[in-house]
């Protein structure tokens, strides 16, 4: 039995993460679980989760789930905006919440950017960040 779409295709906030996902080097896009994934051998992105005990918050509802540095993680953490996801959560990943944010003239994608490519950094194939690296 497949899950259920968890996600509005029209969502603007997923219109302006899908092609910040997608430009990194043979990035695509599946739903997996309901929800968006972005990946390339392994996701490095997704857009919407859950909070464990509460499968329907609006916090995790539209977000960015990412792996962060471990580094970066209790400092991250120490801003209301990120939330430990359920599932992912267990093995490092974050969640930032658009909702917390408000709409998508409010969120710094400068900053969505970063986590993006942090994340991707630390999933991808050395081949791929190499190839990311020759892009700058």
């Amino acid at each position: 039995m497949s899950h259920p779409v968890m996600f509005d295709e029209t969502d603007p906030h997923l219109a302006r993460l899908r092609p910040i996902c997608l430009a990194l080097p043979e990035a695509q896009e599946k739903v997996s679980h309901g929800r968006p994934n972005f990946f390339t051998r392994k996701v490095f992105a997704i857009f919407g989760g859950s909070i464990k005990g509460d499968h329907f918050s609006p916090v995790a509802r539209r977000a960015l789930l990412f792996l962060p540095d471990a580094s970066e993680h209790e400092a991250l953490l120490a801003d209301e905006r990120f939330f430990v996801p359920a599932y992912v959560g267990a093995t490092g990943w974050l969640g930032l919440s658009f909702h917390l944010t408000g709409g998508p003239e409010r969120v710094d994608w400068d900053e969505v950017a970063e986590l993006v490519d942090g994340s991707y950094r630390l999933t991808a194939p050395a081949r791929l960040v190499k190839e990311l690296d020759s892009r700058a």
